[in-house]
């Protein structure tokens, strides 16, 4: 393919379509951008004889609305985005942040809960905003999270242009460890659960060790991993929902009941197990991975930020929740709480046993869903690697390989507090704050630039040195708990 120079005067097209990725072609389009805006001539591809020009420059359409380019099937409304938002930041964290405030204490608990909160969201915002500029910028209807850092780094500084392509991989490897993290968290989690229950009617020479029940998940696990269509998952996804609604409503018929004065638990603890604190809070409240998909599907986009807006009310209410459920549980179990809130419930009462029954329950078919996702990002990167005939073989073989991979981990860390930190500080501290704040920098560092007195430059910066700090403090002492357990 050689290239050709395009007089200025002339239209150009909006976007080169990559057939071959099935997608437009992020790195094309902000190259054009660039020369757009340094006054430069446009180039076009000529292949084949025929001339096809890159970009778009049409005065007589204005400025490009990605909004109203977008062609939904099924478009959610604003209800429907709130409620999918809600599903997707209302999981199995919640029953670990009683745990999270025994690290920080109550008050301090309380205060960091909702600080944690309100940044955590204040990235979603930004990420949002970025994303919008660069679909009008790319002129592309919509992005994926990977998506908009490639497309953001491309249109930054000229030295971040060559990291773009690994931007974009960073971030996809990071989803695919969080996610499998979690996984293995969940298996963890059923586990405990279900030997709680088992233990109370089992002979004594039959009380196992929870690694015999992670192992025995093994088989089971692969079995529902290998449905590899998403509509068969949705009623399983249904079940879980009432399972987790229901049993989280009894838990908090045990907190509330006899509850301790204020004053029976420490207001806040050494800064020492704020990392610890910081990791479990992270990997409760940030549902960083799903807000891009639910944008993208909006009937009304421009509702999902602003004020008020989807995301803002989604999150209030995910937070309040979460610090309730943290503060009081802690209220109630103060030291001796556990990973989950469940294992604190008590043992020998079936109402308690049929609580942690139903939530292992509700975990396990979650697993099925969370495992969805980077099996989709592994396995795009990997079938052209498989003729037509063997890739029904290896996309069941890397499942299975996944899946017992996810087991063994879970068997070699069976630390539920420690290992749920340790997800959080290392992966959603990254996908949750540091690539968020490092793409609102590189996407408007040039138009409109860092505002007075720079105030956009330092704001992203904190916003990755609050990030750093998480991921460094709470991974080593995620890590050292970890270890200390053994």
């Amino acid at each position: 393919m050689e290239l050709q120079e395009m007089p200025r005067n002339k239209p150009q097209l909006i976007a080169q379509l990559d057939t071959k990725k099935g997608g437009v072609n992020t790195q094309v389009i902000m190259s054009s951008f660039k020369a757009e805006k340094a006054g430069e001539p446009v180039q076009v591809a000529s292949a084949n004889g025929s001339t096809v020009p890159l970009c778009k420059r049409d005065v007589e359409i204005g400025d490009y609305d990605p909004f109203q380019h977008r062609k939904l099937d099924h478009p959610t409304s604003d209800m429907d985005t709130f409620i999918h938002l809600l599903k997707g930041s209302l999981g199995s964290g919640i029953l670990a942040m009683p745990l999270a405030f025994a690290h920080a204490g109550l008050f301090l608990g309380l205060f960091c809960t909702f600080a944690i909160g309100i940044i955590c969201t204040y990235c979603v915002h930004i990420l949002v905003k970025s994303a919008h500029e660069l679909c009008r910028r790319t002129k592309v209807p919509s992005l994926g999270f990977a998506e908009v850092a490639e497309a953001a780094f491309l249109a930054g500084p000229e030295g971040f242009r060559p990291w773009a392509k690994f931007a974009k991989a960073s971030i996809n490897l990071f989803l695919v460890i969080d996610l499998l993290g979690c996984c293995c968290v969940y298996i963890v989690f059923v586990a405990k659960n279900v030997k709680q229950v088992v233990d109370v009617y089992a002979p004594e020479e039959y009380t196992f060790d929870i690694r015999f029940y992670m192992a025995a998940m093994l088989p089971l696990l692969i079995f529902v991993n290998l449905i590899r269509n998403l509509k068969y998952l949705s009623p399983l996804s249904m079940l879980a929902n009432i399972l987790v609604a229901t049993g989280i409503g009894i838990t908090f018929y045990y907190i509330f009941s006899d509850l301790p004065s204020l004053d029976s638990q420490p207001a806040y603890e050494s800064v020492t197990k704020l990392p610890m604190f910081f990791g479990t809070a992270i990997f409760a409240l940030e549902g960083i991975g799903v807000v891009m998909p639910l944008e993208n599907n909006m009937k009304h986009p421009s509702h999902f930020i602003g004020c008020p807006s989807v995301l803002n009310i989604g999150m209030f209410f995910v937070v309040s929740l979460y610090a309730s459920t943290g503060f009081f549980g802690f209220l109630k179990y103060g030291d001796s709480t556990e990973g989950s809130i469940t294992l604190n419930l008590p043992q020998d009462d079936p109402l308690a046993q049929s609580v942690k029954l139903m939530i292992a329950v509700a975990i396990f078919f979650t697993y099925a869903l969370q495992f969805y996702v980077p099996m989709e990002i592994i396995w795009k990167a990997l079938k052209n690697n498989f003729s037509s005939a063997s890739q029904n073989f290896a996309n069941y073989a890397i499942r299975i390989i996944l899946v017992f991979i996810t087991v063994v981990l879970a068997i070699l860390i069976p630390n539920l507090g420690g290992f749920i930190s340790l997800v959080g500080a290392v992966c959603l501290s990254m996908l949750g704050l540091i690539f968020p704040a490092t793409i609102d920098l590189v996407t408007f560092y040039d138009d409109p630039g860092m505002g007075k007195y720079n105030w956009r430059l330092y704001k992203n910066l904190f916003l990755i040195f609050f990030g750093l700090v998480g991921f460094l403090t709470g991974t080593y002492v995620s890590i050292f708990e970890i270890i200390e357990s053994y």
